[in-house]
Formats: C-alpha cells, sequence, structure tokens
C-alpha cells in the first residue's frame, strides 16, 4: 500500500465551546493565500478529503467514473470515496495540481481500483472532450460523469473583473461541463448518472462572488434541464450545491484574505464543511439506489438551506 502520510489531515486545538468531532476542524483557519489553482497539501489545516476517515461499503461496485477537479477538495473526496465503493475512478486536474492528484491516484490504486490521471485545462474545447475519450478508452466504459471542476476569484466590484478572467471563470464552470457531456452522451447507457457540482451561490449569492454565482447557477439549470432531456433513456443528471467547504478553491483567491480565518462560522453549524461530509451525496447519487432520483438539487450548506 502508498504511503499516504503527506495526506492526513492536520487538526487544529478546538476553540473552547466548539462541537466536538473526531476529525472536523473548526475556525480559525490560517489567513495563508496560494496562487490559482491552489493545492490542498499546502494548505493550514488540511482538509479531510476522508484519506483515513472515509470508509466505504461496495456501493459503486463495477462502476467506472470520470471526476473533473479530482485532485482537491469536492472532486478529491469523490473520487476516493468512489474507490471505497468499489469503483474504478479517472480523475482530470489542471496541470498544475499535479502534486495534489499524484496522491489521489495512490489513494485509489491503494484500494485495488483502477486510476487514470488526465491533467488538463478544460478552458479549451478539444481539450476538454479528449479528457472524455481518453477516460472512456483507459477504464473501458463510463458510468458515471462527476462535473466538478470550478473556477471562482473573489472580486468586491464588477468593475475590476476583466473580459479574460470572466471568460476563463465561463469556460471552466458552465463550457466545459457543456463539452464532456456532449462528448460523453454516445458512451453512457441506461442507468448512468451525470452529476454536476453547483452550488448555494446559485439560491443566494455573494457580493464578491458575481460571476462564479452565475455559473453556479447555470450549472443547477443545466441538472434540471438535461434530466428531463435524458430520462426518457434511463440516464440521470442531478446537481450537488455545497455551501461553505474548506478547500483550495478558497485559499487560491476564492475568498478575500480577511475572511479566510473565519471561514464558514456564519452557517448555523458554526463552521466550514470538511470535503468528506459530501462525498457520500456524490456516492448516492452515482449508486443505483437512487435510481428513481433526477433532475435533483441535493445542497449540503451547514444549515444556511437553498
Amino acid at each position: 500500500m502508498s504511503d499516504t502520510s503527506k495526506t492526513d489531515p492536520v487538526i487544529p486545538p478546538y476553540r473552547s465551546g466548539a462541537i466536538e468531532s473526531p476529525r472536523l476542524p473548526l475556525n480559525p483557519y490560517s489567513d495563508d493565500q496560494q496562487p490559482w489553482p491552489g493545492l490542498a497539501e499546502k494548505m493550514d489545516p488540511r482538509p479531510d478529503h476522508g484519506e483515513t476517515s472515509y470508509k466505504g461499503n461496495d456501493r459503486l461496485a463495477g462502476k467506472r467514473a470520470l471526476v473533473t477537479g479530482g485532485d482537491s477538495g469536492l472532486g478529491r473526496a469523490t473520487a476516493i470515496a468512489f474507490a471505497r465503493e468499489g469503483a474504478d475512478v479517472a480523475i482530470c486536474y489542471h496541470p498544475d495540481e499535479e502534486s495534489d492528484a499524484s496522491t489521489v491516484i495512490e489513494l485509489i490504486r491503494a484500494e485495488g481500483r483502477k486510476a487514470v490521471a488526465l491533467p488538463a485545462d478544460l478552458r479549451d474545447e478539444q481539450t476538454a472532450r479528449k479528457v472524455v475519450d481518453d477516460a472512456i478508452a483507459q477504464l473501458g466504459g463510463l458510468e458515471v460523469l462527476v462535473l466538478n471542476a470550478g473556477r471562482q476569484q473573489s472580486q468586491d466590484s464588477i468593475a475590476d473583473i476583466t473580459s479574460d478572467a470572466f471568460d476563463a471563470t465561463m469556460k471552466t464552470n458552465i463550457y466545459a461541463p457543456f463539452w464532456m457531456t456532449q462528448q460523453a452522451l454516445p458512451s453512457l447507457e441506461k442507468g448512468a448518472s451525470i452529476i454536476l457540482t453547483s452550488s448555494v451561490q446559485a439560491f443566494s449569492p455573494s457580493a464578491h462572488l458575481f460571476d462564479y454565482a452565475q455559473t453556479k447557477a447555470a450549472n443547477r439549470a443545466f441538472a434540471q434541464a438535461l434530466a428531463k432531456q435524458l430520462a426518457p433513456k434511463g440516464i440521470r443528471v442531478n446537481a450537488v450545491a455545497p455551501g461553505p467547504f474548506w478547500t483550495a478553491l478558497q485559499v487560491s483567491g476564492g475568498q478575500p484574505k480577511e475572511k479566510l480565518p473565519d471561514f464558514g462560522a456564519d452557517s448555523p453549524l458554526g463552521r466550514a464543511g470538511q470535503p468528506v461530509e459530501i462525498a457520500p451525496i456524490y456516492v448516492l447519487l452515482a449508486s443505483d439506489e437512487a435510481s428513481y432520483i433526477t433532475g435533483e438539487v441535493y445542497a449540503a450548506t451547514g444549515g444556511s438551506g437553498t
């Protein structure tokens, strides 16, 4: 089994009066920021993606999945959970995230599952489509497509968002899922599942996430509309809407520096979520247990609701 000690989450002391948990770090977090796209291995504290805490039950035995943004955050937690539930997993990630991705690949292989690493910049159409083709070729087919990769950059004013930055967010969060779904559909059969990562921002947008919130609303509509198209074929489409989760997305421009120490503290549960806490939703939606679930949006917001 591979040495995965570098990925073990570092648990900071709890604040007095905080709800106790064996694995969930609470505020304050470090305000250290990273260049985009950010690495989980450099975060303080490191998020819990389920490296040591997620236990599987063969709920996805025999399935083959492609997870975009699978190097860190929600995608990493999903990839680990899928492997421990019996799936073979391909992960797509930005080339600058290779060090995080290599750890995930090791964790998947440690479960005796096939792991496929697909570095790519999904803002390019041909590259995004090739990722799907390569995943299908190397996995031998595809039953689950998780469209999770996202770009989130905080800006106080619409005046500060350049056209290039706006374009990058739209292409990553809206165009890439469109291209990849189109490419995958001819290979998906009855019982397949497509899962998009939307956000609480689709329902209650923050002022500093003006462009990101628009893309997450689009992801929600994408899932709900496509579900109606594909229902006659027996292919399910759903979305997951996270609230505040402690991921590399937040420390690489997703939140202002001054907001990081208390990130998530304003949720009813008083803390940000850890990626492992949302992974079971992706597992459910990927599994045959969700055979009557399509066109839905599953939220995990720490009590804020949608």
